[in-house]
């Protein structure tokens, strides 16, 4: 765990305005529906930081900065996985393409998403709605 968050200039100079705008409307989807604990990590060997959503123990998503980018990552498990692929023809080519090229681990498929713009946020939505229903009225 970190010592100390960030600040909103820091991240700036880290992934760029354009991408910090993203990462805060993102952050703010997030938050607008889920209560969650919110726990900045270091991002290990391939990113600065990792800003992770938890609730009892278990990860909702996780997001990721390092110079120039954002990632955001959601891990399915098997039951997981199987509403996706049922459901996988109402989400965005690039949505697919990324689950299918995504490593199935023992714990699950890790999909690592490195948005550019809001513009997969619907889908992000439905892939976090899968993973938990909101809990925030």
């Amino acid at each position: 765990m970190l010592e100390k968050a960030p600040t909103n200039e820091e991240m700036i100079s880290l992934i760029g305005e354009s991408l910090f705008d993203v990462w805060v409307k993102l952050t703010n989807l997030i938050e607008s529906r889920y209560d969650m604990e919110r726990l900045w990590n270091s991002g290990g060997k391939r990113w600065t930081y990792e800003y992770k959503y938890r609730r009892g123990g278990k990860t909702l998503c996780a997001l990721y900065a390092k110079e120039n980018v954002l990632g955001f990552m959601l891990i399915f498990g098997k039951d997981e996985r199987a509403k996706f692929e049922a459901d996988r023809n109402n989400y965005s080519l690039e949505v697919q393409r990324i689950y299918d090229e995504s490593t199935t681990y023992h714990d699950g498929k890790w999909m690592m998403f490195e948005l550019t713009d809001a513009l997969l946020f619907s889908d992000m939505e439905k892939l976090l709605m899968i993973k938990r229903k909101p809990n925030k009225k």
